[in-house]
């Protein structure tokens, strides 16, 4: 297996394909690209049996990943349209797993109190919450609404538990009939930072991305369907050197074209060689830009906002 570093299939996808000098698709996953507009593109990956597991380390499942051009400066119709691409993409899977008045448990995985990692807390803060409304005051809630309700558990690391046995806790009294999770991913490109969102239909490994895995949240576990939604909100810094190196090669392939060196060095998958350069004793840099409070507001309120519609037709 290796190791690709990145929580995104269709990464993933790529990765194998360079690492084995490969054109066409691989053996067991199916993938399909859609330009939505000139800013919003959409790759499904989908993994159809074990050979496509053992290639890129993903279940069987859908992957959706939509790319978002410019989200840094977003104005208002920017952050809809990604919304309503978000909606479409969700309101399927959905339908997939449950029927339209069944219960929705939306969590918020991640530390509110860091940045890179707050997406999923504020996202549920923006989550239209209507479970109590229908129980205690229905007339004030539209006909045919979803009851929904959502959390965010916190870390391991200020609750002291696991975040898949608080949600064990909450599926055996509220009884939802699927969880939408929603949680920070780490990605192999810079480009795609607060700036992609990864769909999945197979539950999630928080911390996975970035080494420090905790227990997975998936139906296999929990005994619901789990849907993710992921945001890369950082980059190891070995990723982010690899990256510089490639642009590097290319600005001198611009005057030395035939260089057979340069060449072979730029196909070449260098990151686990960059890693080992870059880490001090037992420290390996995590990244993320300067500019991730301003990517992290705008994605919480395109994530809250395709959630909220895709739930509720």
């Amino acid at each position: 297996m290796y190791n690709f570093r990145t929580d995104l299939a269709n990464e993933r996808t790529e990765i194998y394909k360079k690492m084995n000098n490969q054109q066409d698709n691989i053996d067991g996953i199916e993938t399909q690209d859609e330009n939505i507009n000139d800013q919003i593109k959409v790759e499904r990956v989908k993994i159809i049996n074990e050979n496509g597991v053992k290639a890129i380390g993903k279940p069987v499942g859908n992957y959706i990943t939509i790319d978002i051009k410019n989200l840094k400066i977003a104005r208002e119709e920017e952050i809809s349209n990604a919304a309503k691409t978000l909606t479409n993409e969700l309101r399927i899977l959905v339908k997939e797993h449950i029927n339209n008045q069944d219960d929705v448990l939306v969590v918020g995985l991640g530390n509110k109190s860091v940045t890179p990692d707050a997406l999923g807390p504020k996202v549920v803060n923006e989550i239209d919450i209507t479970r109590h409304l229908l129980k205690y005051v229905p007339q004030y809630v539209k006909e045919g609404a979803r009851p929904v309700s959502a959390i965010a558990p916190g870390v391991l690391g200020t609750t002291g538990i696991e975040t898949q046995e608080i949600l064990k806790g909450i599926i055996d009294n509220v009884k939802p009939k699927l969880l939408i999770v929603i949680d920070a991913l780490a990605s192999r490109s810079i480009n795609r930072i607060s700036s992609t969102i990864q769909l999945s239909d197979t539950g999630i490994v928080p911390g996975a991305g970035v080494g420090n895995a905790r227990k997975e949240l998936s139906k296999q576990s929990l005994g619901i369907p789990v849907i993710a939604i992921g945001v890369p909100t950082v980059v190891e810094l070995a990723t982010l050197v690899s990256d510089g190196i490639d642009i590097f090669i290319d600005r001198l392939q611009e005057k030395a074209e035939s260089n057979e060196f340069l060449n072979n060095l730029q196909k070449e998958d260098k990151y686990e060689e960059v890693k080992e350069a870059l880490n001090v004793g037992e420290y390996n840099m995590i990244v993320t830009p300067k500019e991730i409070d301003d990517l992290i507001l705008n994605m919480s309120s395109v994530v809250a906002r395709g959630i909220n519609f895709a739930i509720q037709d």
